[in-house]
């Protein structure tokens, strides 16, 4: 006597066995770079004393901030290119978890020193207004890629 499977059972190999490829859900494991400590103090200094010579407020530093660019910094580090890629995602975590009602964030690479990022970001209209507009906290991760290659991530919330 022949057994015949039951309906469902091929109902499912159909719905579940036939996959040529597999998508992980979970996000891509993206290695953690060494920060470069004084590098992103200095760079913070830097713009600190840049804003208070406009007679803005010096920006506090804001530990969730720096886990957000920390994170994005090793992204970049990773890709081996600068981008804004995945912001959005970003503000809407740092809004919810500060009730923060604006953020923005600079990125930059290749500058061997805080002064040197400083100054690119300066000469850059959209980079030197986020740096000079009415934010409160931010934070500024620098990491180095693999080639040396310095990675820059400041973000603001207010």
């Amino acid at each position: 006597m022949r057994r015949s499977l039951p309906v469902f059972f091929w109902a499912i190999v159909l719905l579940f066995g036939v996959s040529c490829s597999k998508e992980s859900l979970d996000e891509p494991v993206i290695p953690v770079a060494l920060n470069a400590v004084e590098v992103e103090q200095e760079l913070l200094y830097i713009v600190n004393e840049h804003r208070v010579s406009l007679g803005a407020q010096p920006l506090q530093f804001s530990e969730l901030a720096y886990d957000y660019a920390n994170q994005h910094t090793d992204y970049m580090v990773a890709k081996g290119t600068i981008s804004h890629d995945n912001f959005s995602a970003r503000a809407s975590k740092i809004a919810a978890e500060a009730n923060a009602k604006e953020i923005a964030e600079n990125v930059a690479m290749d500058y061997p020193t805080a002064a040197a990022a400083f100054q690119g970001w300066l000469q850059s209209p959209n980079h030197k207004g986020t740096m000079e507009a009415d934010y409160t906290f931010t934070a500024i991760s620098v990491k180095r890629g693999s080639d040396g290659t310095l990675f820059y991530t400041q973000i603001f919330y207010k």
